[in-house]
């Protein structure tokens, strides 16, 4: 079992940054891939980046790339999202999910663990 607790989200500004990071225990943390997903209200969860398990491959989605870095310390067991030139329209509840599988995928069924998410509001 793998228990996941995000961190970092808050209020900020349009143009502004904020780094989310989500802390991982119960398992070896270099065997998991992780990821981050985002919910905002009346929307379906959506896919927002991933690592695998060395850091050494990321993945993100195209309305994030540029702009977003996810990042991992498998010595402290944590993963990060650093969020730069945030929008209004990234405001959701961000979760950090954990993965089994060796390949980074944008599919939540992917994803065996969850945390329970972060609220990040970004004010235009």
């Amino acid at each position: 079992q793998v228990q996941l607790v995000e961190s970092g989200g808050g209020l900020v500004q349009a143009g502004g940054s904020l780094r989310l990071s989500c802390a991982a225990s119960g398992r070896t943390f270099s065997t998991l891939t992780m990821g981050w997903f985002r919910q905002a209200p009346g929307e379906e969860r959506t896919f927002v980046a991933g690592i695998n398990r060395s850091g050494g491959i990321a993945k993100y989605a195209d309305s994030v790339k540029g702009r977003f870095t996810i990042s991992r310390d498998n010595a402290k067991n944590t993963v990060h999202l650093q969020m730069n030139s945030l929008k209004a329209e990234d405001t959701a509840v961000y979760s950090c999910a954990a993965s089994s599988l060796m390949t980074v995928l944008s599919t939540g069924g992917a994803y065996s663990y969850w945390g329970q998410g972060t609220q990040l509001t970004v004010s235009s």
